[in-house]
């Protein structure tokens, strides 16, 4: 080989490195969900929940935790059936979505771009799916949660909103899960593609993957993949949101109760992140995960730790509670 066309060789790799340094996610950022029962729904999630409504409109709700800085995190669409529509991350930077779109392009991956202005707050996004089916959004650009309402502003500059105004009111937005056939496929792909980092996963005596959980941010997770039991494709497992204290917990417990709100399984204490937890149902059916607790990552160079199956009990609950087989098999559909 001359070394002219070797140094091409190696200038593209250099090119190909940089590249993929710049093709990263941020963060998770929001996710929309269709629902049944959009105003019993949307009554959860503000009276009981406690969600701040940031907006609303006809057939459709955008809501936020009180510091979640953004305009909104959770999106609730009026729909036929209960599904999760869309999983939005936010990009590393304007360059990064572009990259992303290429890329995504090259290896032959069905992409849409929506320009701005087209939905709300965010600026251009892409639209794909992963191999399990899972709706993708990457965006750049997204508004700020502002009000001139004195029963929302807080006189803290790091609250963009005040805290504990009604209901269980969690800090913040955390993590999605999904149910898919194949754990290990789908996270290989997410970590490869997206740059999504491997935190932790569970294989059983078969050595078959039961869990992986994956994050970006130095939070134990902010997507994690399960086993589906029913093996019949990928569903929506649940979302969930971050409360500061166990008092608070059993606090939310409580008001779940006294509302009506079915609790499926908790309080409990996963072991893999350290987190306790209950998971509740709303309305229309979608799987709410309260939690509060776990670990934190700093590490650069984290390798995923093997839960394996002789303490993956321990993993999966500390406290010896046993999850209802529903946890296992029940999720809401993918949209299309």
């Amino acid at each position: 080989m001359s070394k002219v066309k070797e140094g091409l060789q190696n200038e593209t790799t250099v090119e190909q490195r940089l590249e993929e340094q710049l093709r990263t996610v941020a963060h998770i950022g929001h996710v929309e969900i269709g629902v049944t029962k959009f105003e019993e729904s949307l009554w959860f999630y503000t009276e009981v929940l406690g969600l701040v409504l940031t907006e609303k409109e006809e057939g459709r709700a955008y809501l936020r935790a009180w510091q979640d800085f953004d305009h909104y995190t959770l999106v609730l669409q009026e729909a036929d059936k209960s599904e999760v529509n869309r999983m939005s991350w936010r990009v590393s930077s304007l360059e990064a979505l572009d990259l992303f779109e290429k890329y995504l392009k090259d290896t032959n991956i069905n992409v849409q771009r929506v320009v701005a202005g087209e939905k709300k707050e965010l600026g251009d996004v892409l639209h794909f799916k992963s191999p399990s089916g899972l709706p993708i959004e990457l965006y750049w650009e997204k508004g700020l949660f502002e009000t001139d309402d004195p029963e929302l502003q807080s006189k803290l500059p790091s609250h963009p909103s005040k805290s504990h105004l009604k209901g269980v009111s969690p800090r913040r937005f955390d993590h999605v899960n999904i149910m898919v056939d194949d754990v290990k496929q789908e996270q290989e792909w997410w970590t490869d593609f997206l740059g999504i980092h491997h935190r932790y996963y569970i294989q059983n005596k078969e050595d078959t993957r039961l869990g992986s959980w994956l994050s970006k941010t130095n939070i134990a997770h902010e997507i994690a993949f399960m086993r589906n039991a029913n093996q019949n494709g990928a569903a929506f497992h649940h979302l969930a949101y971050f409360l500061d204290s166990p008092d608070e917990l059993v606090r939310a417990a409580n008001i779940m109760a006294e509302n009506g709100i079915e609790i499926e399984w908790g309080p409990g204490k996963h072991g893999t992140s350290g987190a306790q937890f209950i998971y509740v149902f709303e309305p229309s059916g979608h799987r709410v995960e309260l939690w509060t607790g776990g670990f934190l990552i700093f590490s650069p160079d984290w390798k995923a730790i093997e839960w394996t199956s002789d303490v993956g009990e321990l993993g999966l609950e500390m406290w010896g509670s046993k999850p209802p087989e529903s946890y296992f098999t029940y999720g809401v559909d993918i949209g299309e």
